[in-house]
């Protein structure tokens, strides 16, 4: 009974994860939104859960070790949405993370003009909302939410009720 429990919460893990992918790319592809490169790391958790989950199902064992790693990637997440919380917040300044596609080897002046034609996405403004919660906002409250359910997994991992 244990091991069915726990591969439906592997399973609840991965639909989620895929959900937000989804929404996430749909909010930049359809509904045309382009994100900021924080966007685009905090996408990286759900992309690595979604991996580690298929590896699992596919190798039928390390169940263990599976949650503790999609604890320990969605903690990661928490701290990487709650860092772009505080910079649309003002607590914090924009970093290099925030404007890491642009490349320090410009040695042309045309170079230097398409450099400043591109439309650099900053990372503290808040183009898309849902119900007043910018998606970096929504994206700490999932990660607290997959962290607290994968961390209880693997703490509870073999122990029966």
């Amino acid at each position: 009974m244990p091991q069915i429990k726990n591969k439906l919460m592997l399973n609840l893990v991965l639909v989620i994860s895929i959900f937000v992918l989804i929404v996430a790319y749909f909010i930049e592809h359809i509904l045309k939104y382009e994100p900021c490169n924080l966007c685009l790391i905090e996408r990286l958790p759900y992309i690595i859960a979604v991996i580690i989950i298929s590896i699992c199902f596919f190798l039928k064992k390390f169940e263990k070790i599976t949650f503790l790693l999609l604890a320990l990637i969605f903690i990661s997440g928490i701290f990487l949405s709650f860092y772009h919380v505080g910079i649309e917040k003002g607590f914090f300044e924009e970093s290099f993370l925030c404007n890491s596609n642009n490349e320090s080897n410009i040695l042309t002046k045309e170079d230097l003009l398409k450099e400043l034609q591109k439309k650099v996405i900053s990372c503290k403004n808040v183009d898309f909302a849902i119900f007043g919660f910018s998606l970096a906002s929504i994206n700490s409250i999932v990660s607290i939410i997959l962290s607290i359910i994968t961390l209880k997994k693997y703490l509870n991992y073999g122990k029966s009720k």
